[in-house]
């Protein structure tokens, strides 16, 4: 796995020009955004996306055939790539984080620990993406995995969607319902978000795995 990881590292080194550019747009909307959760969410979810990338570097030119006669599993190879998901996505937060923190601190417009507060509650948004994109970017190949992505994505907002109309329809106040609720810390709050959210990626990973060993090559 070791060898798989440093293999993805160097690609992401070779892309270092597409690295620079993301970053220059985050440092631009970082100081002409006002929401500045949007910049959070926008670095940490391209450097998730970027696993999808080095899957399709591994399949150009059939290159899975060679890879899998090296002294690599498929169950080696699928905790690589989700592995490396979450060292991108955890870098991409983190810039985010510091992007974000310090245009609000120069603009006056954001309070630090307010801003760290709101960058941990996103940060399991982030993770979720990897729990729908690696399996349907290992079912799938080329432009088939994004129009997967795209609807599941699609169908996941139709129904939160759908959800907040019914509550609203029936006359619920969830800010009312959550003010009588006993009060949760905002620490604990994250704390069960993060539990949830690795509870899925662990999940999606076993999915994965299924995938990868029933494929041909």
């Amino acid at each position: 796995m070791k060898g798989l990881l440093i293999k993805d590292l160097r690609l992401m080194k070779n892309m270092g020009n597409s690295l620079v550019i993301i970053l220059l747009v985050a440092v631009g909307m970082s100081f002409y955004k006002s929401d500045l959760s949007f910049i959070i969410t926008y670095v940490a979810i391209i450097g998730t996306t970027f696993t999808s990338s080095t899957i399709s570097y591994d399949e150009f030119d059939n290159g899975n055939a060679f890879l899998f006669s090296l002294p690599v599993s498929r169950k080696d190879y699928v905790m690589e790539k989700y592995l490396f998901g979450l060292l991108m996505c955890g870098g991409g937060w983190l810039v985010g984080t510091v992007l974000s923190v310090t245009a609000g601190a120069i603009r006056d417009s954001l309070d630090p620990r307010e801003g760290i507060m709101t960058a941990l509650l996103l940060l399991p948004v982030a993770i979720c993406v990897s729990v729908f994109m690696i399996p349907l970017r290992l079912k799938f190949e080329g432009e088939k995995s994004r129009i997967a992505l795209i609807i599941v994505m699609g169908g996941f907002f139709l129904v939160a969607i759908t959800g907040a109309e019914i509550v609203k329809k029936l006359g619920i106040d969830l800010s009312a319902l959550g003010d009588r609720l006993p009060a949760m810390s905002a620490g604990m709050g994250i704390v069960v978000a993060l539990a949830i959210s690795i509870a899925l990626l662990l999940f999606s990973c076993q999915i994965s795995i299924k995938i990868m060993e029933h494929k041909e090559f």
